[in-house]
């Protein structure tokens, strides 16, 4: 994979583990986090497996202007970008009528704008070059809904539609458009919930498991390689079950 991809949100987590996985199938990748921090440190877990793989960027997702400045660095320094993950996200979860508008905003400002603003701004080269793969990562809360979700539910199913739009847009020029919406997967956010919870959502799953960020990976490292070529505007739950 000669590629150059760009993988939001990938500080940590499934974020990282997609960067990883990417690397290993030979693309040279861009991780960008909000916080420098955070990118460079799993750039430094990246590059001492394959050094010289991975550079690490810092933005706010939701903030237009920064974002279009750093793809135009990234253009400008790698030539093309083939592959661009939109993985950054958030949650401020609580129920509907306590949640403030700025809990709203916030989820919808980064999970949603934020993959517009890099779609904006590097749908342009993909066109030119007539090869791009998006992926952007939704959630089995965008498919089925979750109770103290509503802005989190709402951004992932805003995914599942820009995906679907998009796709029709650019599928003239070999660009691909498509979504993964995994289910419940072992993060540290994950690891945070009560015992009691965890056992009453494997419950309503019918593999009976969480998934593993690798499982993600694994299914973004083949929707984004080029033998994925006819495949676009569709959504893949890698969920164990939980939504079908």
């Amino acid at each position: 994979m000669d590629q150059v991809a760009v993988v939001t949100g990938a500080g940590r987590g499934i974020g990282k583990m997609v960067a990883l996985r990417l690397v290993r199938e030979g693309a040279k990748v861009v991780v960008v986090s909000r916080t420098e921090a955070n990118s460079q440190s799993a750039v430094d877990e990246i590059n001492a497996e394959r050094p010289g793989s991975a550079v690490a960027y810092a933005v706010d997702v939701a903030a237009g202007e920064a974002v279009a400045n750093l793809c135009s660095t990234i253009v400008k320094t790698f030539g093309k970008v083939s592959v661009l993950i939109n993985n950054a996200g958030i949650t401020r979860d609580r129920l509907s009528m306590r949640m403030s508008e700025e809990e709203w905003d916030v989820v919808i400002d980064t999970n949603l704008k934020g993959a517009f603003h890099f779609i904006q701004n590097l749908q342009r080269p993909m066109m030119k070059q007539s090869y791009g793969r998006i992926v952007n990562i939704s959630s089995v809360s965008g498919l089925i809904g979750q109770a103290g979700q509503v802005n989190y539910s709402a951004s992932k199913a805003g995914l599942i539609g820009l995906t679907k739009a998009l796709a029709r847009e650019v599928a003239g020029r070999n660009v691909t458009v498509n979504a993964i919406a995994p289910g419940f997967i072992i993060t540290d956010m994950t690891d945070q919930l009560p015992e009691n919870l965890k056992s009453h959502i494997k419950g309503l799953i019918p593999l009976s498991c969480f998934g593993e960020p690798e499982d993600i990976a694994a299914a973004v490292a083949f929707i984004a390689s080029p033998e994925a070529k006819y495949i676009t505007g569709q959504v893949l739950a890698v969920d164990g079950g939980m939504g079908m």
